[in-house]
């Protein structure tokens, strides 16, 4: 590719970007190094910064500069409502889209013994000892609705029964604005199966 063995390390290391295969990293590497040194300064200043200083919340386990982060530490948000979410952008797209003002637990995955992702990976042994704690009267699952998700959400389910807490599911089916001759079929079978009285 390039006589300069720098650059062909910038190049592998951009790939580590998802999305980002062989060529996309080498526009990036050539953009900065002819546009934008001074982007790139900044970007891996930042970068460094971030890798350093962001840890987990003990509480919630979300990215969290701080031990507890700023939702858990809230005075504000209520005690008694606890969504759990796959990961932080999941969490940050419902504080986005919804009023909703409960608190979080961050499982950083789902339920996926093949990439090794069991309940001690997700925090459940945490999850468990928070639910034990009395607080949380309701804990809702807004795991992804994919074949792992559907699991981890049955053993979230398991774990709230067994803390004497109520479980509710995230609703899935059609999307608002949505027509039905456009949906996928399981979308449409999921929705119709789960159909609500007027």
């Amino acid at each position: 590719m390039s006589s300069s063995p720098l650059l062909a390390d910038l190049v592998e290391a951009l790939r580590c970007l998802p999305g980002v295969g062989a060529k996309t990293a080498q526009r990036m590497a050539f953009h900065v190094l002819e546009r934008d040194r001074a982007g790139a300064r900044r970007l891996a200043e930042r970068l460094a910064a971030a890798v350093e200083r962001i840890g987990n919340c003990s509480r919630c386990r979300t990215f969290s500069e701080e031990p507890v982060c700023q939702l858990c530490a809230s005075a504000a948000r209520e005690r008694s409502l606890l969504c759990v979410v796959e990961t932080p952008v999941d969490q940050l797209a419902i504080e986005q889209a919804t009023g909703y003002r409960g608190q979080y637990f961050v499982l950083l995955g789902r339920i996926s013994p093949l990439d090794g992702l069991g309940p001690k990976e997700l925090g459940l042994d945490v999850l468990a000892h928070r639910l034990a704690e009395g607080e949380v009267q309701e804990l809702i699952v807004a795991t992804n609705p994919t074949v792992e998700g559907e699991a981890t959400a049955h053993m979230l389910a398991q774990l709230a029964r067994a803390a004497g807490v109520r479980a509710s599911r995230l609703a899935h089916g059609v999307p608002l604005g949505g027509e039905l001759e456009f949906i996928d079929r399981g979308t449409l079978a999921h929705a119709f199966g789960g159909r609500l009285a007027l």
